[in-house]
């Protein structure tokens, strides 16, 4: 993806944004710094990861997660176990 600064992307936003318009992504950048990313917007955004799950058929929690410790704990906070 290429990246412009901020000066030749003013100086050129018209063939730019056609660029865009077609498919071609590009990044402006102030001072080096990569600022915006600019994409067409019907252009087709990769699906994101998703998070929650992601280690679902890898671990199993055991039937009895929620109680697990439950006597240690009551018995360091004065509890009734």
């Amino acid at each position: 993806m290429r990246t412009y600064n901020i000066h030749e992307a003013k100086t050129h936003l018209s063939r730019l944004i056609e660029r865009a318009a077609s498919g071609e992504a590009f990044v402006i950048a102030k001072a080096g710094k990569p600022m915006v990313k600019v994409v067409a917007i019907d252009a087709v955004e990769a699906p994101r990861r998703k998070r929650t799950g992601f280690l679902a058929g890898r671990i199993k929690v055991p039937a009895d997660f929620d109680d697990m410790g439950a006597a240690e704990i009551d018995a360091m906070f004065g509890g009734e176990g």
